[in-house]
């Protein structure tokens, strides 16, 4: 019969594995509370907030309430927070209007933090057109020559510079256009600038794929979308076409490029954070949340284990910073 002492091994892997502190000692890839951004929805006409009947622990706000969440989130080391507005459905129209007005939720949002945080807290907004507009598409319809109803790119550009203009005005550290038309970074860079924003960043939805993995997002915004988004969003099966597109933001100004999904496209953010010159973002999205949650709830996995390897992989992959729902209990769990 064999014996240990029988194999002649010079390398013992295991003996990097054997406790706690070795294992955290030789970690290749680690999690910090400054590495998350969390998304946040602030709704119009609601006197107290309102959980996401898809994202449960996941709310639509109330001044008050987005306050409070942006205060624990400090405390817990989550340092940015990204800004999503839920207007009344009265103030959606075809072209989205209330998204650039001053007295708009999301612009009353963006100034009520920055009033209460200054610098301390990076408020992040998305500059997108979705939940203002009544259609739910992510910009101005138009008919093309066969008849179809398409988004116009170039008019749904000149609003997305006005509302970033807007949110830099309002107080946003960060814009964040999401609605993948064709040279939006450009524009609103020279919009920003000629408004005397230069400081205003821009993180770009570089790779945001039409992905089923937004269900939830739906009933978080309140969307009126009917049909798809496949003519502006990118189609699943692609990976070169990610490359070009965050190649083309980084060379009209973008400060950060962003993977969307996250865990379905691991292999697009290693392939992008690998050729990228500026920080690589990816979004823990509604539907990866929202199947975690019910697995968990659900008792076939151990929910907040399986969170934090989640994370993790998506910071392995090449992430420098990640948008998820679980930040604030991610950074307290890091925290100890």
């Amino acid at each position: 019969m064999w014996r240990m002492a029988d194999y002649d091994l010079t390398r013992r892997p295991r003996r990097l594995r054997q406790n706690p502190a070795i294992r955290e000692f030789v970690a290749e890839t680690r999690l910090h509370p400054a590495d998350f951004i969390l998304p946040l929805f602030i709704a119009d006409g609601i006197d107290a907030p309102r959980e996401i009947s898809s994202m449960p622990g996941v709310y639509q706000h109330t001044p008050e309430s987005l306050v409070d969440i942006c205060r624990e989130a400090l405390e817990a080391g989550v340092k940015c927070v990204d800004l999503f507005g839920v207007p009344r459905e009265e103030d959606k129209d075809a072209t989205g209007s209330v998204a650039v007005a001053e007295d708009g939720v999301l612009n009353r949002a963006i100034a009520l933090l920055r009033r209460e945080f200054g610098d301390e807290l990076i408020i992040m907004a998305d500059t997108c057109l979705d939940e203002f507009t009544d259609h739910g598409h992510c910009g101005v319809l138009t008919t093309d020559a066969h008849g179809n109803e398409v988004v116009d790119n170039d008019p749904t550009v000149d609003i997305y510079c006005d509302m970033a203009v807007a949110q830099a005005r309002a107080g946003a550290h960060i814009v964040s256009p999401s609605g993948m038309m064709d040279g939006q970074i450009a524009a609103i860079r020279e919009a920003l600038d000629n408004a005397g924003f230069q400081e205003v960043a821009i993180m770009a939805y570089s790779a945001k794929y039409a992905s089923k993995f937004f269900g939830p997002f739906r009933d978080a915004v309140g969307s009126s979308l009917k049909g798809d988004r496949r003519t502006y969003q990118q189609d699943p099966a692609n990976v070169r076409e990610s490359l070009l597109e965050a190649e083309l933001d980084i060379a009209e100004g973008a400060d950060f490029v962003m993977v969307k999904p996250a865990l379905p496209y691991l292999d697009v953010l290693t392939k992008i954070a690998e050729a990228s010159p500026v920080p690589v973002a990816a979004y823990q999205v509604s539907g990866e949340y929202a199947m975690l949650n019910a697995a968990g709830q659900n008792g076939w996995i151990d929910y907040e284990e399986t969170m934090m390897e989640s994370l993790m992989s998506i910071k392995r992959a090449g992430a420098d910073q990640i948008f998820t729902y679980y930040a604030i209990e991610a950074a307290k769990r890091l925290n100890g």
